[in-house]
């Protein structure tokens, strides 16, 4: 439940000082806005998040929910968020780029898994990442190595880290308009196993393409059931600014209590 989310998230959301990278905030209690309300709050609907790729359904069942919001209170607008186009490349690009370099370590000397050593160390380290690697850790692997060789980089992966800085001041344009963005989670139902069978990697990516904005932007999100299509469940998916927590828990509580 959002309850149990927003409890989880009072433990853990506060500054660590054996981490460098926590921020240094003050632990807070979430479960305390739960009650709240939406009553008084701007509430955004990018358009570009229920448009092409996005199935009627799914996007007519959040329209839906949203109305709910409108009843309890809510005000609710149209915002742009104009280089969501460009953010599902530059994510996998970031992603693969970060995963060719993490990975790097598991080459079966001192971690992962390992092989008896025989042959020169190329040798060695080739086989037990062909073995032990997955298909898609290995494309990864592969496609991160690539955007970050020498006359690449910065064709591709340091276009990439542009085209993030311009989808989180999206966001931030965004978010001083309004306290919380409103879409689906995903743009289809879930699919049954027959049909991931048959989707390439590249319709596995396009998944995808409502979250991984938020992901490149690093701001809070929450998704939350939102009714159902052909007996599966829907998400709405509330994405907050930074730091801002209590806006989306709020949000989704409202939503799960209309449920």
């Amino acid at each position: 439940t959002v309850e149990d989310a927003a409890f989880l998230l009072s433990y853990i959301a506060a500054h660590d000082p054996k981490d460098s990278t926590s921020l240094p905030v003050k632990h807070r209690d979430y479960t305390a806005v739960l009650d709240a309300g939406v009553k008084g709050m701007k509430l955004g609907i990018p358009k570009e998040y229920f448009g092409e790729g996005v199935d009627r359904r799914v996007s007519e069942q959040i329209m839906e929910t949203i109305e709910g919001l409108k009843d309890m209170g809510a005000n609710v607008e149209e915002v742009s968020l104009p280089n969501t186009g460009y953010a599902l490349p530059a994510y996998y690009l970031i992603a693969c780029s970060e995963a060719s370099t993490n990975l790097a370590k598991f080459c079966g000397m001192r971690y992962g898994a390992s092989e008896p050593l025989e042959g020169d160390y190329n040798t060695y380290f080739s086989k037990v990442r062909s073995k032990y690697f997955g298909e898609e850790a290995k494309r990864r692997v592969l496609l991160g190595t690539f955007a970050r060789m020498a006359g690449y980089r910065d064709k591709y992966y340091l276009r990439a880290l542009q085209v993030r800085t311009l989808v989180i001041e999206d966001f931030k344009r965004a978010f001083r308009k309004v306290d919380a963005l409103l879409a689906p989670t995903m743009p289809v139902i879930a699919p049954k196993f027959s049909e991931i069978r048959k989707m390439t990697p590249l319709a596995s990516y396009m998944m995808d393409i409502l979250t991984v904005a938020p992901n490149l932007a690093g701001i809070p999100q929450l998704s939350v059931p939102a009714g159902t299509v052909e007996g599966m469940p829907v998400g709405l998916h509330v994405m907050g600014d930074h730091l801002q927590e209590e806006k989306i828990l709020k949000v989704g509580k409202a939503v799960e209590g209309s449920g």
